[in-house]
């Protein structure tokens, strides 16, 4: 791994992998929803869809055509810390591929027809994803968590929010949030560092220094959030919060949330689904964001088993937190590392890997050093932890969960 900052603070990250012939680039910005004020919520993911709409003197058509005439792919992915604009191309296209980047965040074609537009695309996308309990629950249990906070917003926005945003709202977020000390270009794959360089000033050394600023600190509240569905399925996540990437306690609270409920080994799995029948979908997660994280769990079942699966999901948490066994946690801390390894193997694997380390250190972190600090967890840190998440307080979602009760 390489790394660089140019004169204006963008730093340009590398990692080059032999016998590989592709190349994926992609720019990783410090924003996200979360950075949104409440007016405008939604406007860092419609931003991302409308710099497609055209950018540096290429139509929609035209930029579409330009990556996949060299058997190039082009993206982005908005979530709540952080906006991506992506490109997979082989090696001989990687200028292309930071060329076609550059120009959509520094030269987008922002028109107002095409902005009404693209808002019916996103409420068609609101709407999808509201009809998807499975999807929604999480944007529910989120606004449980964080209530009345940005963390606590949806990504997508409301049909009042989205509705709100005008062109000059994007010129703003762009001059805003866009500025060079808030952006990582990385590369992985057959790429030449100081290659990387060279075109990251060609493209990007005008940029204005500085940084769009810190988010508001977020702060878990817990609370509840019910959703009526008309299916026999009925829908719960549970949600408590949780040590942030940077935490100390960070790898025991991720190993724990792996044993309870990360595989199909895991406690909730095996006796939810396994044993009683009780759910076909089951599991849990740890989400870190910079200050703070939220540990959930979820699960799908039948509406007449709903009480009976609350029931058992609260039993098998308390358990976990004062029996996790010294069995498990060597299992999950080799499905922890296997899965670091094993994602590392791909040009995206490395570049996501890359981007995430520098935005959340602000320096490049050895996968081995990341093991390292997984194999440190013991099994009194990881029953401490689940303790301490379980022992606050808590956030609840349902959807057709009507026997779903206060704790």
């Amino acid at each position: 791994m390489k790394l660089t900052t140019l004169p204006n603070g963008l730093r340009v990250a590398s990692r080059e992998m032999p016998g590989i012939e592709t190349a994926a680039v992609g720019l990783y910005a410090e924003t996200g929803s979360r950075n949104e004020p409440a007016r405008l919520n939604g406007i860092a993911h419609l931003f991302e869809h409308m710099v497609f709409k055209g950018a540096g003197g290429r139509s929609a058509r035209e930029i579409s055509e330009a990556i996949e005439d060299v058997g190039g792919d082009l993206n982005a992915c908005t979530d709540r810390e952080t906006t991506s604009f992506t490109a997979s191309v082989m090696a001989e296209h990687l200028p292309l591929g930071v060329e076609l980047i550059a120009d959509l965040v520094q030269r987008p074609h922002f028109n107002a027809d095409e902005l009404e537009r693209e808002k019916d695309v996103v409420l068609q996308e609101l709407g999808e994803a509201r009809d998807t309990p499975n999807d929604i629950i999480f944007d529910d249990l989120q606004s449980a968590a964080y209530a009345d906070q940005p963390l606590g917003r949806s990504v997508l926005g409301t049909e009042e929010t989205i509705d709100a945003v005008a062109v000059s709202d994007l010129d703003d977020w762009r001059q805003i949030h866009y500025r060079a000390g808030s952006l990582t270009l990385v590369a992985a794959g057959k790429v030449d560092h100081e290659r990387l360089v060279d075109l990251a000033v060609s493209r990007f050394g005008g940029l204005a220094a500085g940084t769009g600023g810190a988010p508001e600190p977020a702060r878990f509240t817990g609370g509840d959030r019910v959703g009526r569905a008309s299916s026999d399925q009925a829908h719960l996540a549970l949600g408590f919060g949780a040590p942030g990437q940077t935490d100390p306690d960070y790898y025991a609270a991720r190993l724990f949330s792996d044993a309870v409920g990360g595989g199909m080994s895991s406690r909730l799995f095996q006796q939810l689904r396994e044993e009683r029948g009780l759910a076909y979908s089951v599991y849990s997660l740890l989400q870190p964001w910079a200050e703070t994280g939220l540990f959930s769990i979820y699960a799908a079942t039948a509406r007449r088993q709903s009480a009976a699966a609350a029931q058992l999901i609260e039993e098998v948490l308390a358990d976990a937190a004062e029996t996790i066994t010294e069995r498990e946690l060597q299992r999950v801390r080799t499905q922890a590392k296997a899965g670091l390894l094993m994602s590392l193997e791909s040009p995206w694997g490395q570049a996501h890997y890359v981007a995430r380390q520098i935005q959340t250190y602000g320096r490049l972190v050895k996968p081995a050093d990341v093991i390292a600090d997984v194999e440190r967890v013991d099994l009194d840190q990881i029953r401490a932890a689940g303790r301490k998440m379980l022992s606050g307080p808590r956030a609840r979602a349902t959807i057709g969960f009507p026997a779903v009760r206060a704790a």
